[in-house]
């Protein structure tokens, strides 16, 4: 029997901005191409492709994912396929998709915008490539609420 995966990544956000706005940013590949990644296309049904590429990054890569659930306006999830650098798949076994998702909700300050990334191995590999994706997410859960305040405020 396998080690329980490690803990997810847990990164939370609140933009004081209406939902559907804040939906529309992680769901239109326009949008997402601002704050995201360099390139998006998505197909916002479950099934459907979401898919990023990350020209400028320090390693550059390209995630192949396919929506896992959606309920507009509160909830999206999609699997990613991490940079090869930091895949925490063994060598020469089928890679295993990560999920990651995203859940609005309503707070008192605004709409909480939660990414939990799940599906890490719990391995040395499993926690570097963790550690990568959690200093990753949450850079751009940041450049997400500055992306949304300034197409609402200028």
């Amino acid at each position: 029997m396998s080690p329980p995966d490690l803990d997810p990544i847990l990164i939370q956000v609140t933009v004081p901005l209406p939902i559907p706005m804040i939906f529309a940013a992680i769901t239109e590949g326009k949008q997402l191409r601002e704050w995201l990644s360099d390139g998006a296309q998505v197909d916002a049904v479950v099934g459907g492709r979401y898919e990023l590429e990350f020209d400028s990054e320090t390693i550059p890569f390209s995630s192949r994912g396919k929506v896992t659930r959606l309920t507009p306006d509160h909830e999206l999830g999609f699997t990613w396929t991490p940079p090869p650098a930091f895949d925490p798949t063994p060598e020469g076994k089928p890679g295993r998709a990560s999920e990651v998702y995203v859940r609005l909700q309503e707070s008192p300050e605004g709409i909480d915008v939660t990414l939990e990334h799940s599906g890490w191995p719990n391995s040395e590999a499993g926690e570097e490539a963790r550690s990568w994706h959690f200093r990753f997410w949450d850079e751009r859960l940041h450049e997400f609420k500055e992306y949304l305040l300034k197409a609402a405020y200028g």
